[in-house]
């Protein structure tokens, strides 16, 4: 029986995710070094860490405006959009596959389709990292570069202090995201298989 082959991801799609998966690598390792080692014997040399970071913020800034902008001009925003009839019990039933079903395996729940290219536990973390995640780490990262910006006191607390954890938090929960993406993709009938996807374009069912 010959595999469907569906054309998903476009040539512009893999480019950017190429350098959004870059940029995350990167920034992941500049923040710990600048935050959760040593300021003498840092991971990184503490202000090359901060321009890498920087230069590479802003890097991310233009990334996320090509991929908001093209997402629309495209189509693809299509798919990141949620329905949430039903919404609960499918997410219970891709849970459910992934915890158990795929090392059983029993077949797929959710299908690929050029329709939905993302099962629904795919579609709600990639909302919630690409709409919620993603525009917080970019709103603190710069109102860090301008401090200007901060409100002195939140209550009793420093505002720059409290744009500091929320930027942190924010870019803790995009870390664990591209750990989770890493792993979920080396599930199917071959562990390189969704790697071939990201390079050719073509999903393979």
């Amino acid at each position: 029986m010959s595999n469907t082959k569906l054309y998903l991801y476009p040539v512009w799609l893999r480019i950017w995710h190429a350098i959004n998966a870059l940029c995350i690598i990167l920034l992941g390792i500049t923040g710990i070094s600048m935050q959760y080692t040593n300021i003498e014997s840092p991971l990184i040399n503490f202000n090359s860490a901060v321009s890498i970071h920087n230069l590479v913020g802003v890097i991310i800034i233009a990334s996320y405006l090509f991929f908001f902008i093209a997402g629309i001009i495209s189509g693809n925003v299509k798919h990141y959009r949620l329905l949430f009839k039903g919404l609960l019990n499918r997410l219970f039933k891709q849970g459910e596959y992934y915890l158990f079903g795929y090392l059983k395996g029993e077949p797929k729940p959710f299908h690929i389709t050029k329709e939905e290219k993302f099962n629904p536990l795919q579609k709600v973390s990639y909302v919630a990292a690409m709409y919620v995640l993603v525009p917080a780490v970019i709103i603190t990262g710069v109102a860090l570069l301008f401090p200007e910006m901060i409100i002195e006191k939140f209550y009793t607390m420093s505002g720059i202090r409290l744009t500091t954890f929320f930027h942190s938090l924010a870019g803790f929960f995009i870390l664990i995201f591209l750990i989770i993406h890493l792993y979920v993709i080396t599930i199917g009938k071959h562990p390189l298989k969704n790697f071939k996807s990201i390079v050719n374009g073509y999903h393979e069912s």
